[in-house]
């Protein structure tokens, strides 16, 4: 036995074949592994053996395996074990076998494969949502499409804009400047060259969004056709019957099975945006001074039942039930820069959270030319506020927005508007945009920790001393209170274009009555569970209030509106 050990030691002494021989045991070994890993039988062997062995075989190499059958863990990867945790597998098993029943599906983020996949299928769907259909030519005074309108000059997207137009039941959408999103269900426009619509996605590198005065429009093909037609009209109210109604609503038909769809539509086709049923004849047109909708009837007067649809009120000869369709009034839709320097300086002033924005976006619209800001804000910018880039001293703007309540800064303006808010919702307000954003609402969690107490403390006395210092060392002040705005929009508005030195018409005004949300608006406070006012902050804002109502009426103006608290 010795002699055979030693001859083994002085053959493998022997460097070429000691070599070789380690690359053929290698080879071979290799071979083996490879055929094993690639047959079945590996599987039935972890199946058929009892349960510690399958253990041992799932769940990776024991003290007791053998380091040649780790290869079985690929085949484990079809065991209910392997499924419910995966994790503890490796990658192995995050691509389960096509036979297992809880199989990642195509779409599912199961791995980069399925993410792939699951965007490839969501651009096939939204290709499939909507059409390229050419390049258009747009002019601001007469829109290619006349529908509803928004702005985003940072993160426009083709689906973005395709979307909002689907959403409320537009047949086209339409993108202009890179950042402009137009919808409407005709296309008012003539053919241009496809190298005129030029300019990038603001948001989305690669996709093309018009050009300067150039729309990229595309056919949205899979808005529901009761969508599109009828898509979210809303009701305006019961009218009296126009003196003149041929001129009041140039647009009008006779339906023998007369309801609001039909009327809404045909309306809709004419682009027109309110849609007028009296009995059987339909009227189409825009709100004018001949027909301002500002006097509304009891509805009872208009409750006769609709030929076509007998739980629809369909109006009488006299009285019209009147909807406004999804069409959008272009008449107060064109801004400009002001082409000569203003020669004054006017202040839209408030206290943050008392409705600024709402109110530039009124007035941009009743005077047709941009409002500037004492600050520079990129998210309002992007949303189309474009003075806000323009240094607030420039002249190009009607008025300039600012917060500011110091004697120095008041004094720098020739005049102001000074709107004021109910001091509970505006705290609110801002509180919102401080911790949620401009359109966003802040947590529960901010509500609820230290950040509220703190923050009435310091804003809410701010409040105060925010309208009493504009009243002290403001020039030609007109106070102008957000709920009055809200409540008597058209008479407010008219005051407040007044001191602007516009001479606006009263049909455009109307117009803004028709468009007055806008599309950067806060939806609403969102409900707390909770009233987030301690008996403490009601006590030093309901002194306030007290306060700033005395100082109005040392004036000789009206006081702070009633529901700002009870006196």
């Amino acid at each position: 036995m010795a002699k055979l050990l030693l001859k083994f030691q002085r053959y493998f002494r022997r460097t070429p074949v000691r070599f070789f021989t380690l690359i053929a045991l290698y080879l071979t070994a290799g071979s083996l592994v490879f055929l094993h890993a690639s047959s079945g039988g590996g599987t039935r062997v972890a199946e058929n053996e009892p349960g510690g062995a399958r253990e041992a075989v799932a769940g990776g190499r024991t003290d007791a395996q053998p380091l040649g059958t780790l290869p079985l863990v690929r085949e484990a990867k079809g065991t209910p074990e392997a499924m419910t945790n995966p994790r503890r597998y490796g990658s192995w098993f995050k691509t389960p076998s096509k036979d297992t029943p809880g199989r990642t599906k195509v779409g599912d983020y199961g791995g980069p494969w399925s993410r792939a996949l699951k965007g490839r299928n969501v651009h096939e769907k939204e290709e499939e949502r909507a059409k390229y259909i050419g390049c258009y030519v747009d002019n601001t005074h007469r829109r290619a499409l006349r529908g509803v309108s928004f702005f985003d000059y940072k993160k426009m997207t083709l689906f973005r804009c395709q979307d909002n137009c689907a959403e409320r039941g537009y047949l086209y959408a339409g993108l202009e400047f890179g950042a402009e999103c137009y919808c409407g269900h005709k296309i008012q426009g003539a053919n241009a060259s496809e190298a005129e619509c030029n300019m990038e996605c603001k948001g989305e590198k690669g996709s093309i969004c018009g050009g300067v005065n150039r729309l990229s429009i595309y056919r949205l093909e899979l808005a529901q056709e009761s969508a599109r037609r009828y898509g979210s009209a809303t009701f305006r109210g019961c009218f009296c019957r126009p003196e003149n109604v041929s001129l009041a609503l140039p647009a009008s038909k006779l339906m023998r099975n007369m309801s609001v769809d039909q009327c809404v539509d045909f309306c809709t086709g004419k682009e027109y945006p309110l849609a007028a049923l009296a009995g059987s004849s339909c009227h189409c047109g825009f709100p004018t001074t001949l027909f301002a909708l500002r006097d509304r009837e009891d509805e009872q007067l208009c409750a006769q039942k609709c030929s076509g649809e007998e739980f629809e009120s369909c109006g009488t000869s006299k009285y019209f039930i009147v909807y406004q369709t999804q069409v959008q009034d272009n008449r107060c839709m064109d801004r400009r820069f002001l082409t000569a320097r203003a020669k004054q300086f006017i202040a839209l002033a408030s206290f943050p959270g008392a409705g600024n924005t709402w109110a530039r976006h009124l007035i941009e619209l009743a005077t047709g030319f941009y409002t500037g800001s004492y600050y520079f804000d990129g998210s309002l910018y992007n949303k189309g506020f474009k003075g806000e880039r323009d240094h607030w001293r420039s002249g190009r703007t009607i008025c300039i927005k600012t917060h500011e309540s110091g004697q120095k800064e008041i004094e720098a303006f020739d005049a102001a508007i000074l709107l004021i808010r109910n001091p509970y919702k505006a705290l609110m307000a801002e509180f919102n945009r401080k911790y949620g954003g401009h359109i966003g609402f802040a947590s529960h969690a901010h509500w609820r920790g230290k950040e509220w107490p703190e923050f009435v403390k310091n804003y809410g006395p701010w409040w105060a001393t925010h309208t009493l210092d504009w009243l002290k060392f403001g020039r030609r002040v007109l106070v102008v209170h957000f709920e009055d705005l809200k409540r008597d929009l058209f008479v407010q508005l008219k005051r407040m274009v007044g001191l602007l030195g516009i001479a606006v018409q009263e049909d455009r005004l109307l117009c803004v009555e028709g468009q007055k949300d806008g599309n950067f608006k806060r939806s609403g406070l969102r409900k707390l569970e909770y009233d987030p006012y301690t008996p403490e902050m009601r006590k030093a804002i309901d002194g306030y209030i007290r306060t700033v109502d005395a100082a109005l009426k040392l004036r000789n103006l009206t006081g702070v509106p009633e529901e700002y608290s009870p006196r």
